[in-house]
């Protein structure tokens, strides 16, 4: 996918965060850290520095969610990011987006902090961000 088409499906998936630009993917994608993996109609970016790797994003088209697509993309994401030498992983995710968590916590990931007001909405408004965490040596 190109950073164009990462742009499209994340604007597609996300308001809260903002989606990010073309420029943006870009960035994550040129650098030696970071790691794409793909599916028909979704992402995930992830980086993993030492030993410790970081879902950075995961998108999938809303038409083609509840598919089993979010989990293939999690597992890749353990898959790739010991392939790499991480032994743990973090991401942080929206306090009010259920669906996503819910996907996490199914694939083992447990929370392990909170960022007050850390995601600002278009209206102005402010959403927490739940830290989660995740031991991938345990294979």
């Amino acid at each position: 996918m190109t950073p164009d088409a990462l742009a499209a499906l994340h604007a597609r998936c996300f308001t809260t965060p903002r989606p990010w630009n073309a420029p943006e993917f870009a960035d994550f994608l040129g650098s030696r850290f970071c790691f794409l993996l793909t599916e028909p109609a979704g992402f995930l970016l992830g980086r993993v520095i030492a030993d410790e790797a970081e879902l950075l994003t995961v998108a999938v088209d809303p038409a083609a969610r509840r598919q089993g697509m979010g989990a293939r993309l999690l597992t890749g994401f353990a898959t790739a990011a010991r392939a790499r030498g991480a032994t743990t992983a973090f991401l942080e995710v929206a306090a009010g987006n259920a669906p996503a968590q819910a996907l996490y916590r199914q694939a083992g990931w447990v929370e392990t902090g909170r960022r007050r007001g850390y995601y600002h909405a278009p209206d102005g408004t402010a959403e927490d961000a739940l830290l989660l965490g995740c031991d991938l040596s345990r294979g």
